[in-house]
């Protein structure tokens, strides 16, 4: 026999040494034992006093309270953040020509696009002399529905433009004129 031999059987009669996972196992049990012995409820969780409600789930905070650690939405924060820098104005005007779509209805949407915004006026290019014509008509109703969405005074003034031409003029050097006339003929 060994050193080690003899080192893990000392006392044959004893129970062995306990570790990590039996260890706490006996130290529970132990635990319920005493609190069963001095009359206390035993088991999982606590035990209820009178009727059961539900628990709620709290949302929006992680503590007792709302708190700047708290996740935030990234909306907000961009919003506030804007709002601090000066830069609100600039945000109304990107979200006019980046919600085009939302902000005017997909049916205006799909027929004339917004082309630029300086000093409050909305440059909008429609996809023919007809739709340019109806956009001219309801140009109100237009203002109105972007300053509903945006704000009031970021666009206070539309320009609404029909598609383009070709233009016939090539060079440096030109005439007068209306252009080839017999060209398609």
């Amino acid at each position: 026999m060994t050193d080690d031999d003899t080192a893990g059987s000392k006392d044959n009669g004893a129970e062995p040494e306990l570790r990590g996972v039996d260890l706490a196992r006996r130290a529970l049990e132990e635990a319920r034992a005493a609190a069963k012995a001095s009359g206390k409820s035993v088991g999982q969780g606590r035990a209820s006093s009178g009727r059961v409600r539900p628990r709620r789930r709290r949302r929006g905070w992680s503590g007792p309270g709302p708190d700047d650690r708290d996740p935030q939405r990234l909306g907000a924060l961009t919003g506030a953040i804007a709002k601090q820098r000066g830069w609100s104005a600039h945000v109304s005007e990107g979200t006019v020509l980046g919600s085009w779509a939302r902000v005017v209805g997909e049916d205006i949407a799909s027929h004339a696009q917004p082309t630029t915004l300086r000093d409050g006026i909305l440059h909008v290019s429609a996809e023919s002399t007809a739709w340019a014509t109806q956009l001219r008509m309801i140009q109100s109703q237009i203002l109105a529905k972007v300053a509903a969405s945006v704000g009031h005074g970021v666009v206070k003034e539309l320009r609404i433009t029909g598609p383009t031409a070709p233009s016939w003029r090539k060079g440096e050097r030109h005439i007068r004129g209306r252009g080839p006339r017999d060209t398609y003929g």
